[in-house]
């Protein structure tokens, strides 16, 4: 997976959090919708997670390969 791939998957996440977070009801946050949107939220944060310590990843693979 390259680093533009990346990028885009970072940028749809954080697209996808910024969308949750308008479904979430604050007034009852664990009741109805606000409960799929909260997993949703969740779920974009552990992606993001996931892409950061892939990218990360490479970046050592590439030093480690350099010397």
């Amino acid at each position: 997976m390259n680093r533009t791939l990346t990028l885009i998957l970072l940028v749809l996440a954080i697209a996808l959090i910024g969308y949750n977070v308008t479904l979430v009801d604050y007034n009852n946050p664990f009741e109805g919708n606000s409960v799929i949107a909260l997993i949703g939220i969740l779920a974009a944060l552990c992606a993001i997670v996931i892409l950061l310590i892939f990218l990360t990843s490479r970046k050592i693979q590439k030093k480690v390969d350099k010397d």
